[in-house]
């Protein structure tokens, strides 16, 4: 029997695949808009989501806190008070206890600029070296360009105007300074009360996000295991965060004041303030001891020595201290983590290099218990 003719397909429909491909292609592009935008939200509100971000770690830190005093029968807003408090108070001895000694540091100051001035003269008139004799050819060629390409004088009744770069004081510098700390307490005030309302108003705000997140119970459940998660890792890495800055904190005031370098345990507060920034932090505080103390001793092998048992103590914190106490939290890759930091401190600056590990954190808890987003925790993870 001869085969039955089948009717040809219209030319104009479109085969099913693409259908799907298409429709992917268009949520692609979408979920790259609202990654932007978001972006670009957050940089643009950084002045309103930072104060925001910073109580939350706070309420993480004070919130189990809290939890004690009220399973002792101590109502909810009194203990957050107490907590609060507790913050202020021990903030307050530090500074106090440190304040000669910042005082101390700041006046050496205009003293550590002339001795880096005078050394920087001192080497300008020392006889020049390959690298100075490179520069000055380099210099040469530069005058002989731009004699080349001169403009050409202006014409008769014509003034030239001459464009001078304000030059810096250190007296405009530090009112500056002093108008960005009165601005940082400021600040400080309105994270502090936004952490007591957090407190005090725990588990409403739990239960109205819950509430509010989705009409299925499975979104509900998934919402309050995030929740849990999240309060469970922060707290765990506030603590032993703590721990760890206040182990190199001392060790570093400890070997500083026991080579002889001045102020130290104002050095030591800032190697354990900036032991919270990975990688970046102890490289900071080595190279600004390494400057301090060469200022002081006169001696390179000296400002070598001071940089050196600064790095030495944080990378003993760092390889064996941390991840004895870490254990299963923050098992994020070195590479997620450097380029979070990079990524927070473009975002946020200076702040946002202090909160990308905790930002680094909540996400891969969300997009491991979120399905479409569980191949970016994997990402994250090690």
């Amino acid at each position: 029997m001869p085969d039955p003719q089948l009717p040809d397909p219209p030319t104009d429909s479109v085969p099913e695949t693409l259908v799907p491909a298409e429709r992917d292609s268009k949520g692609l592009a979408l979920t790259v808009l609202a990654v932007a935008a978001a972006i670009l939200l957050a940089r643009y509100m950084q002045s309103v989501l930072i104060p925001f971000v910073l109580a939350g770690l706070v309420f993480y830190a004070l919130d189990p806190i809290v939890d004690r005093l009220q399973r002792l029968r101590v109502p909810r807003a009194i203990g957050a008070a107490l907590a609060v408090a507790l913050i202020v108070g021990a903030c307050s001895v530090v500074t106090y206890g440190l304040m000669d000694d910042g005082l101390r540091v700041v006046e050496e100051l205009p003293e550590a600029a002339r001795k880096i001035r005078t050394k920087w003269v001192a080497n300008i008139n020392r006889e020049p070296t390959a690298i100075d004799k490179v520069q000055d050819a380099a210099r040469a060629i530069d005058d002989a360009a731009a004699a080349a390409t001169a403009a050409e004088p202006p014409p008769k009744g014509v003034a030239r105007v001459r464009i001078e770069e304000p030059v810096f004081r250190t007296s405009d510098y530090l009112l500056w300074s002093s108008v960005g700390a009165v601005s940082l307490a400021g600040q400080a005030a309105l994270v502090l009360f936004l952490a007591f309302f957090l407190l005090v108003y725990d588990d409403l705000f739990k239960r109205k996000l819950v509430e509010n997140i989705g009409p299925t119970l499975g979104r509900k459940r998934i919402t309050v295991q995030i929740l849990n998660d999240i309060a469970s890792q922060i707290e765990r890495y506030i603590l032993i965060q703590l721990l760890t800055s206040v182990v190199v904190g001392v060790a570093t005031g400890l070997a500083l004041w026991a080579i002889g370098l001045a102020n130290p345990w104002v050095w030591a507060v800032a190697a354990g303030v900036f032991n919270i920034v990975p990688y970046f932090g102890p490289l900071i505080v080595a190279a600004a001891l390494g400057i301090v103390g060469y200022l002081q001793f006169e001696s390179i092998g000296m400002a070598i020595g001071v940089s050196g048992v600064a790095m030495l103590i944080t990378t003993l914190e760092g390889f064996w201290l941390t991840p004895a106490l870490m254990g299963k939290v923050a098992e994020m890759n070195r590479i997620a983590i450097f380029a979070g930091i990079m990524f927070w401190s473009w975002l946020w600056g200076i702040p946002g290099m202090l909160l990308a590990i905790p930002m680094l954190m909540v996400t891969k808890v969300v997009c491991d218990r979120i399905e479409g987003l569980q191949p970016i925790g994997k990402m994250l993870g090690e």
